[in-house]
Order: C-alpha cells, then structure tokens, then sequence
C-alpha cells in the first residue's frame, strides 16, 4: 500500500466521531457512525473470504491517463491469518501469512519472497504498507481501521443512497490533506464495504484507485492448507525488500509516470 494512505496518528476514534457530527454535513445518519458501524462489524468477523476487482490509474509525464485493472479473492482468518491472490494483466501473485511467516511468490515466477514476520494481521498490513504495495482496500481489514481511515479526515459526508453490483449501499465521501475517498456500505445488518474510490489530489491529474468487493462470505475456513505454503523443488526464496514486492504490485514494472496510487 503506497504512503499515501499512511495517515497521521493521534487521533481517537471518538474525537473524529465527535467533530464530523458536529460539521454543518452531518445528519442523524451521518458519515462517521455510517462507517464506524462498518468497521467495527469487520473487525468482528472470525473469518471472511471475498472476491474483488481492482483499478489502479497511473498518469504519464505526457498527462495521459493509464488504467490497470486485476481480479482477485481473498481469506481471512483472526488473529493471523490472511492469504490474497491477484491476477492482473501482468501478473499472477499471491500473498501468504500464516501468523509467523509472510510469503509472496508468483505463479508463473521462479522464486518466493519470505520473511520471519510472527504477529498479527495488524502487523502484517504494516508490514506490506511499508514497502509500498499498491493495496490500499486492507486498510478495511484491521481491528483499528476506523481510526486508521479518519486520522487524516478533515470533512465527511453521507451523499445517500445508491446501488453497487445490485445491492443497496450508503454512499460515503471524505476529504482529507492529500487524499478524498469514497466509500459505498451495504444498508442493512450487515455493512459490508462494497466499493471504495481514492483519489490523491497532490498527482498531476488526480489518479484513482477503485475496489470493488464481492462473494462476501463469514463461514469459518475449514480447509487446513488454506493458509499453507508448500514451494516447487524449482523455485528459489529470495529476501524481502522493496524491489522484491513489485511482484504483488498492480502497477508493472517499468511503466513510467508521473505519479500512481
């Protein structure tokens, strides 16, 4: 997950409830309780599995916009346990974590990234957004997410309702200092985030991210080797480093712009 999305800290989740309540946009359904409703139902989850399509924008020196569009799915086990597979145009990656050790290799590749990394998912996502993945949909994922989302926010709004892949959702936007975002929640029981659109204002023509999660499911895994990584006698282990995680990356490598997601 590139640094954009790595928010400033300090700020409790009540306070930022308590000021996007207060600003003249709010309503009794306001922004903030919308989407704190949501993460607290996500980080509540024992287990979630989902698809998802993805598209990351990139703009050329020349001002041109590039769009790169992946599928994947992902499973997600609490405390530790996380495993994503994303297949773009370029590439056919997967990302494993078992609770100590993070491995990342590619299908058609000859070798794996791995790395000693024991703790939780919280530490994992760190793990991935300091080495600039382009992933930001995890930040979804972890048990402080709602701070993790609003740290930045300086203005929230519920825009209403709308209809994502057939389902009803609560339409959200947000500005922060470097980056607006929206988000669409599912209505209902369940508040699922179904779409979530980042724009970095600070890039020559404003590039988007766009995550669009399906096939949402809370059944517990019952496969013993969905968290499992079993290498090929032919391929070799290489070190985790910045350089080695563009394998992972939605952007391919050489792709040369003016600044991406």
């Amino acid at each position: 997950m590139s640094s954009k999305h790595r928010f400033r800290n300090g700020l409790c989740a009540a306070a930022i409830l308590t000021a996007l309540t207060a600003s003249g946009v709010a309503r009794a359904d306001d922004s903030a309780a919308i989407l704190k409703a949501s993460t607290d139902y996500v980080a509540a989850q024992s287990s979630i599995t989902a698809s998802f399509d993805s598209d990351v924008e990139v703009v050329t020196p020349e001002l041109q916009k590039i769009q790169f569009a992946s599928s994947g799915d992902f499973r997600l086990s609490r405390p530790d346990k996380l495993r994503i597979h994303r297949t773009g145009g370029y590439t056919d990656a997967e990302l494993i974590y078992d609770g100590k050790t993070l491995t990342i290799y590619g299908n058609n590749a000859k070798s794996y990234i791995q790395a000693d990394e024991p703790g939780s998912i919280d530490h994992i996502v760190d793990v991935i957004q300091s080495h600039a993945v382009t992933l930001p949909g995890m930040d979804l994922l972890v048990s402080n997410a709602f701070d993790l989302l609003t740290s930045d926010v300086i203005e929230g709004k519920h825009i209403g309702p709308a209809i994502v892949d057939g389902v009803e959702c609560e339409h959200l936007a947000f500005r922060g200092t470097d980056t607006d975002w929206q988000i669409w929640i599912e209505a209902g029981p369940n508040p699922i985030p179904r779409k979530y659109v980042i724009t970095s204002k600070t890039l020559a023509g404003a590039p988007q991210y766009t995550l669009r999660v399906k096939s949402w499911n809370t059944d517990a895994i019952s496969d013993a080797n969905a968290f499992a990584f079993k290498p090929s006698a032919e391929m070799t282990k290489v070190s985790l480093a910045p350089e080695s995680m563009s394998e992972f990356d939605e952007v391919p490598p050489g792709v040369s712009t003016g600044g991406h997601q």
